[in-house]
């Protein structure tokens, strides 16, 4: 028989209705037992889609159950830290939605805790699971473009309106750098590990916007840099990845596809081919292969988010080592800090 994880989720926003629950539920051994909301709206959508998950108001009630082993965390950023601790004192495992916490120093803090509790602790980076973030990272690997000079890619959207939402008011780690940044930098650290150095430039492109809502972020690794970028007012599809070698280049367009079907409430569980890429976007590897000169489309590798809780779920039993380590997490809550170092003193600055 499959062992039973049981889920809690705390706070039901979109990050929980559209990447987690529907992820949790596509994961054989993992059930989503119980969800903390006051929204009575989401009450309504989580009876209705989850009718076996039991709806409470109180943080406490959920922790205080004893039948839960997995804590996600999906609330606002400034809240991750007080919930994550709360949670791992009271003996749980812990996924925090990313940005993991605001500041390195609570990250480090976090990951103590759990060190101590003997919990697993980890962040939300799905995105090391987007179809073509593991192609980029397979040609890389199999050295198809060389010597690596520069890695760009983009995270666009054209939203020209200010939306009412946490995520555009003036509160800590809300902003684009924190919300879009949190996967561009974790897919950069994971592709060339930690830059010597950063230059960043950060600001605010929408009237009436309130906090960042474009960032370029610039990782130097002596002299291979990536370039990291993410704007509002995007409207003409730009590459999402463009990737230059001594050898050859390879350049993306269009976003993984998995967050569209999600957002349309198709889930894992309901097609065959889930995070397979339609050829329409595949990329274009330019390059040379054992002598012969290579030019066309190279099929994207499937995608698919449940990699992220099914290896959660292998490493709560121990059969799995954990894919995103809460240090790693704590690093990219680092460069962005030093990002906005480097934006408000108009220089690099080195990775400490």
């Amino acid at each position: 028989m499959t062992t039973k994880i049981k889920v809690g989720i705390i706070g039901f926003g979109k990050a929980a209705m559209v990447f987690h629950a529907p992820i949790i539920e596509s994961v054989e051994g993992l059930q989503l037992t119980k969800v903390v909301t006051t929204n009575e709206g989401m009450i309504d959508r989580v009876k209705s889609i989850y009718p076996y998950t039991t709806v409470v108001s109180n943080v406490e009630e959920l922790l205080q159950d004893e039948s839960i082993d997995l804590v996600v965390i999906t609330t606002p950023n400034e809240h991750h830290v007080d919930l994550a601790s709360k949670a791992l004192l009271a003996k749980k495992h812990v996924i925090v939605e990313k940005p993991f916490t605001i500041t390195s120093k609570e990250a480090d803090e976090l990951i103590a805790i759990a060190e101590k509790q003997n919990c697993i602790l980890t962040v939300h980076q799905n995105r090391r699971w987007d179809s073509d973030y593991l192609t980029v990272k397979e040609l890389i690997k199999n050295d198809f473009l060389g010597n690596i000079v520069e890695y760009e890619a983009h995270f666009d959207r054209f939203r020209n309106k200010v939306k009412e939402d946490w995520r555009e008011e003036d509160r800590p780690g809300s902003g684009i750098l924190y919300d879009l940044g949190s996967h561009l930098i974790d897919q950069a650290l994971c592709l060339f590990g930690l830059p010597q150095e950063i230059t960043a430039d950060i600001g605010i492109h929408r009237d009436g916007a309130k906090v960042d809502d474009y960032f370029q972020v610039i990782l130097h690794y002596g002299s291979m840099k990536a370039i990291l970028k993410a704007g509002m007012l995007v409207r003409e599809t730009l590459p999402h990845f463009i990737v230059l070698g001594n050898e050859g280049s390879f350049v993306k367009y269009g976003m993984d596809i998995q967050e569209e079907a999600l957002k349309k409430g198709i889930a894992p569980r309901d097609m065959d081919h889930w995070g397979e890429e339609p050829e329409t976007i595949w990329g274009t590897l330019n390059t040379d292969i054992q002598g012969l000169h290579f030019r066309g489309k190279i099929e994207s590798k499937r995608g698919d988010y449940r990699g992220f809780y099914q290896n959660v779920y292998l490493s709560i039993l121990g059969k799995e080592e954990l894919k995103v380590r809460p240090q790693e997490a704590r690093n990219t809550i680092r460069v962005i800090e030093l990002a906005i170092e480097s934006n408000k003193a108009k220089r690099s600055v080195p990775y400490i």
